[in-house]
């Protein structure tokens, strides 16, 4: 059984308080993006997992195992799996691409084993195995909220054409949150980006990602790739999550199209791409 496991970008990501169980509480419009992992999950004699990217393991640190784990112990499943992961979305670039994977086990095995779960259950599995996981599982432009675990869908009028890049050099998420100051890092204003998204009016100046201000400080490389981009003056330019993907978005398929031009065949991953909306294939 088979399943696509898409990548977001986060549009504008508030970090405003940290909890007394050390998270932190944010709010985020996260957007799926025509960009996806493939994965496919059959029942099998006996365990196997094969993968185009020979460096992925498939241990308890893997988000896979991690959900396939989380499902069997749960749901009293003991079949053996033979899994394929076609590896697309780099690692460790703010695209959720680890936590997509894991939203599409939990797809397959709702199908395979005819899973019927409430949205409660659906969004308790999802985050014992990642923060992002619930809105990977549903995939639709959203206000993301909470620790993760409050998903607040809605239609946007326009569809949005984006040029990824993201840096050799990672960051560390635990390291950004620890250098994170919320005093001085910046705070969008999440329900109005929401509106002009709805409404399909400009986004210009409403972008803004929290977790910049610390990557900007920890990684050299973030920051000269987002002066490298705001140079062409193509479109909004923001860090995706806690990074290390800057991505440059418009409505102007020629202006993106443009700049992946311009970027292709430099020393950063470069992904040309654009924004889904609730009617994912």
């Amino acid at each position: 059984m088979k399943d696509r496991a898409y990548a977001k970008i986060n549009l504008s990501l508030d970090v405003f308080n940290i909890r007394e169980d050390g998270y932190h509480d944010i709010s985020s419009i996260m957007v799926p993006i025509d960009f996806y992992d493939e994965l496919e999950i059959n029942v099998s004699e006996k365990d196997s997992f094969l993968c185009n990217r020979p460096f992925i393991r498939y241990n308890e640190n893997n988000s896979i195992y991690k959900m396939i784990s989380v499902l069997k112990e749960r749901y009293g499943i003991n079949d053996h799996h033979d899994i394929v992961l076609k590896k697309v979305v780099p690692m460790q670039a703010g695209l959720g691409g680890g936590t997509a994977d894991a939203a599409s086990v939990l797809r397959i095995f709702q199908k395979m084993y005819q899973l019927k779960m409430s949205d409660e259950e659906i969004i308790d599995v999802c985050l014992k195995v990642g923060a992002d996981v619930p809105f990977n599982y549903y995939n639709v432009p959203a206000v993301v909220s909470g620790i993760g675990d409050v998903i607040k869908p809605f239609d946007m009028k326009k569809q949005y054409y984006v040029l990824l890049v993201k840096p050799r050099s990672g960051i560390s998420t635990k390291e950004a949150y620890q250098t994170l100051d919320m005093e001085t890092c910046d705070h969008p204003d999440i329900e109005r980006l929401k509106e002009v998204l709805m409404e399909g009016k400009d986004i210009t100046g409403l972008l803004g990602n929290s977790l910049e201000q610390p990557a900007l400080k920890l990684n050299d490389d973030i920051r000269t790739v987002k002066s490298e981009l705001l140079a062409y003056n193509a479109g909004e330019v923001l860090m995706s999550g806690s990074g290390s993907t800057v991505f440059c978005i418009s409505e102007d398929y020629g202006s993106i199209k443009a700049l992946y031009g311009i970027f292709k065949g430099s020393r950063h991953y470069i992904r040309f791409t654009k924004t889904l909306g609730r009617n994912i294939v």
